[in-house]
């Protein structure tokens, strides 16, 4: 196979396709999945941004 013998090398070469493939599998399967979920999360963003930028006026 493309002249290696060394099964060391055929072993590298195999798990750098096992990983693509893995990694393309992981991205297609959470591509459009966001970290907040909940409404309860985003609203206590929004409230910790107004928070922050009270503050800033503040300073």
């Amino acid at each position: 196979m493309l002249g290696i013998n060394d099964p060391g090398i055929i072993l590298g070469y195999l798990l750098s396709v096992v990983g693509l493939i893995a990694c393309v599998v992981y991205g297609a399967l959470n591509w459009n999945k966001g970290m907040e979920t909940s409404t309860d999360e985003i609203q206590r963003d929004l409230d910790w941004e107004e928070k922050d930028e009270h503050l800033k006026e503040e300073i």
